[in-house]
């Protein structure tokens, strides 16, 4: 009988095992309800309105003075690899400043990063109280605006989020490097 339960249990290990993901998750959180305006001025809402794709989420600023230009930066070049490898993921820009960074300012942002909006979207529209909610509850990361200053502090990971609205990994989004990691996962996963 004992022989019995440590086969069971050894065969329900390995079937398990077998099961998992074909890449190595360091997080498992699901993406809150969550309404916002493109930079185009276009209501999306998620994770319902990217259901289906793979996508890859950052939390910026239009005036960080400090990791969003080259977060962005790193995003941007993330989104030519995307196009290079014939990856179908879209990525999506959330604004920690929203009372300031209206569509417009965000697109002007946007613009020096020569992205193609029909992959990437740089999100507004909402409460700071709201980001700050999605941010820690969504993407375990705290989001605090700093006293005196027009800054604001954030993580700087990039969220791999799959198709059902499930955040499986975060990424260093200040290192370039991370690019070539992102884009493995992705092929194993797709």
């Amino acid at each position: 009988m004992k022989y019995f339960i440590l086969i069971s249990f050894l065969g329900g290990l390995l079937f398990l095992t077998a099961c998992g993901s074909p890449i190595e998750e360091n997080m498992s959180r699901e993406v809150g309800e969550f309404t916002a305006t493109t930079q185009s001025g276009e209501t999306m809402n998620l994770p319902e309105d990217l259901k289906g794709d793979y996508w890859i989420a950052d939390f910026i600023f239009t005036s960080c003075e400090t990791v969003c230009p080259p977060m962005t930066g790193n995003m941007s070049r993330l989104q030519q690899r995307l196009k290079q490898e014939n990856l179908n993921v879209k990525l999506v820009s959330f604004s920690v400043d929203p009372e300031h960074d209206t569509p417009e300012q965000l697109k002007e942002f946007a613009d020096a990063y020569q992205p193609d909006y029909d992959q990437w979207s740089f999100l507004t529209g909402y409460t700071f109280h709201e980001v700050k909610e999605l941010s820690i509850k969504s993407f375990q990361s705290p989001v605090s605006k700093m006293e005196g200053s027009n800054q604001v502090a954030h993580g700087t990971s990039f969220y791999l989020v799959t198709p059902e609205g499930d955040v499986i990994k975060q990424y260093s989004g200040m290192k370039a490097a991370e690019i070539d990691q992102i884009i493995a996962d992705l092929k194993k996963l797709m």
